[in-house]
């Protein structure tokens, strides 16, 4: 059982003397790079190693993860989108420096910018009008993400003022921009749950939007678009003997599933003890043994339900629905708002963007559908095409994730009637740290 808050400080003593051990191999596994990490237990470090493949894209074909005791041991088989190992020795060099410098609440520096959080009421044109607003109070936007979920709409912007180039940290144009983006976010009958918040410094901005979506509890909304045979299948269950909730997550793979629901379950301030991912073909399937930070597993159907729906809003947020548009040109003031002022006007609805400029360039990724969550007329698509620019608004395919076929000898699918299977996993991991197998499998 863990021992509550009197442990914080010699814990962070133990992390300190034993920082974390990393091997990047790329002889022992043919069709993936295999990461090992070993340290000294430390609440949040599985989120933060996981954060680092994350932030590279990288997708996770296999992990076998246990941090029973003291002692935190993890292998990650990794590849890039392509399903190619990863021979860069410079991503191999980010990797091994992140994994062995890591440290809890980790952030990307956003210097010179004010960080402002908004959360509302998705509609067709919302987030033209999000940024109509700020362009005409002199706000630039230098970068932005903004995810929809259930008709709600989370976004994280970055900006500084268009006059100064300096963060926007006067009160009253602070306050300006508040009242003007609360009317936009309301709506006609979103008074009570729009909400906007600035910032100077935030956490790693996905994980800040899925703590967004939670608080506005888009997991208890009913769904505006059905996914099919993509609805992520989430089962909790208790293994009585052991003391642990036995969470099992089966949907089609996609880069950062993981990253998505162990951030869930960390928010939702649970502790993972072991954890098994396996890929077959283009199908995931992800089990966790957890307690709460007292040691005690769910206790209640209440709460046994409430974490399968927080865990399939955790996958279904990154979902991409509809088309996938890039858009690139050298950056104006203003260029934000025509563009998505045009989607508006042609019943282009954004269920997802990324905005972001580099060296005077706009580079922009948007998933847009019809205004009823339907695939978008390719006419229409053309015709918007046409009007910004073809060389700068081009279609893309939605990025897909390379597969291996499954070897005979692959392992089975862990279900939550097979929990000894899954132990079994872990076990062969453990092995496999000590060096007393080599198997990749």
């Amino acid at each position: 059982m863990e021992r509550p808050g009197s442990d914080d400080e010699y814990e962070k003593l133990v992390f300190r003397v034993n920082p974390p051990r990393v091997v990047v191999d790329n002889d022992v596994c043919s069709s993936a790079t295999v990461v090992k990490v070993d340290s000294a237990r430390k609440h949040g470090i599985l989120l933060e190693a996981v954060q680092v493949f994350t932030d590279l894209n990288l997708s996770i074909k296999k992990a076998y993860i246990s941090s029973d005791g003291r002692w935190f041991m993890d292998v990650f088989h990794v590849t890039d989108q392509n399903g190619n190992k990863l021979m860069e020795k410079s991503v191999v060099g980010y990797i091994e420096q992140s994994l062995t410098n890591i440290q809890c609440g980790r952030t990307k520096e956003y210097t010179g910018l004010t960080a402002l959080e908004l959360t509302g009421t998705d509609r067709v044109g919302l987030l033209s009008e999000v940024f109509a607003v700020l362009a005409d109070l002199d706000c630039d936007v230098v970068e932005a993400k903004v995810w929809t979920h259930n008709g709600r709409i989370a976004s994280l912007i970055y900006m500084k003022d268009c006059n100064s180039g300096s963060p926007i940290e006067d009160s009253q144009q602070i306050d300006r921009i508040e009242a003007r983006l609360r009317q936009v976010l309301k709506g006609d009958n979103d008074i009570r749950s729009a909400k906007t918040v600035f910032s100077m410094a935030v956490t790693h901005t996905e994980r800040r939007l899925h703590q967004m979506m939670f608080a506005d509890r888009d997991y208890e909304r009913e769904p505006i678009f059905m996914l099919g045979n993509d609805n992520p299948v989430v089962s909790v269950l208790n293994w009585v003997e052991r003391g642990y909730s036995v969470v099992n997550v089966q949907c089609k793979d996609r880069t950062k599933l993981l990253f998505d629901v162990v951030c869930t379950l960390t928010d939702m301030e649970y502790v993972v003890f072991h954890a098994t991912v396996n890929t077959l073909e283009d199908v995931a399937s992800l089990e966790f043994y957890i307690r709460h930070a007292d040691g005690s597993p769910i206790s209640s159907e209440p709460e046994r339900q409430r974490v399968i729906k927080c865990l399939q809003a955790a996958v279904e947020r990154r979902v991409s629905k509809g088309v996938r548009l890039e858009f690139c040109k050298e950056d104006r003031q203003g260029l934000l708002v025509v563009v998505t002022r045009t989607f508006r006007e042609n019943g282009l609805n954004v269920t997802r963007a990324e905005i972001s400029t580099t060296m005077d360039t706009a580079l922009n990724i948007f998933y847009v559908t019809d205004a009823h969550g339907n695939p978008a007329d390719p006419k229409v698509i053309e015709g918007v095409r046409q009007w910004i620019g073809l060389d700068n608004l081009r279609v893309k395919e939605l990025p897909t994730i390379h597969h291996q076929k499954a070897d005979g000898e692959g392992e089975p699918v862990g279900m939550v009637g097979t929990v000894l299977l899954s132990l079994g996993s872990i076990v062969r991991r453990n092995l496999y740290n000590l060096g007393l197998i080599k198997s990749c499998s």
